[in-house]
């Protein structure tokens, strides 16, 4: 049974650059106007499978529908899915029955039943939101370009100018996709 880890990270909603905006603009790097999740979070969800492919997107919303319809057309019936224990993915879980295994790290649990984690999960969103954080912000607008660029540099060890520009026209090993 393959096994996928999933989990969301949150992004602070950011109009850089646009000129038309209905509100104040925040301060360079600000932070959000109320502490913990708000409007002004916007989630991504990250799954991950341990052979480190990855798929990510961004949610209208952190809830069961937007997991269901991001996840359910690109996953077997038959994996086993670790999370934390947020109940959105236990809902998912049940609705499409899945196998799986809740990581509590509150608790202190890293690892449940000696092989089940979300630390591969978890490690990628850590590099991803390091990664983000060299560009002092980008606005939420491009936020699915940067989290594709992410994952072809993950994917890929030995990049070259000419190797990314030949992805980003379509072109991998010498063949149009």
């Amino acid at each position: 049974m393959k096994e996928s880890e999933a989990d969301e990270t949150f992004f602070l909603e950011s109009h850089q650059g646009e000129r038309d905006l209905d509100h104040d603009p925040r301060k360079r790097g600000g932070k959000a106007s109320k502490r913990g999740l708000s409007k002004e979070q916007i989630p991504v969800l990250i799954v991950r499978d341990r052979e480190g492919h990855t798929t990510d997107a961004v949610l209208e919303s952190a809830n069961t529908k937007e997991v269901t319809k991001v996840v359910s057309p690109l996953i077997d019936k038959d994996i086993l899915l670790c999370t934390d224990g947020n109940r959105i993915y236990q809902a998912f879980a049940k609705a499409q029955k899945l196998t799986h295994k809740i990581i509590n790290a509150s608790r202190g649990e890293h690892t449940t039943e000696g092989a089940y984690h979300i630390q591969n999960v978890n490690a990628y969103d850590s590099r991803l939101k390091n990664w983000i954080r060299h560009f002092n912000g980008i606005s939420t607008k491009y936020l699915e370009s940067y989290l594709g660029w992410m994952r072809m540099l993950d994917r890929e060890s030995n990049l070259s100018p000419q190797k990314v520009l030949a992805m980003s026209a379509g072109q991998i090993d010498g063949v149009y996709t």
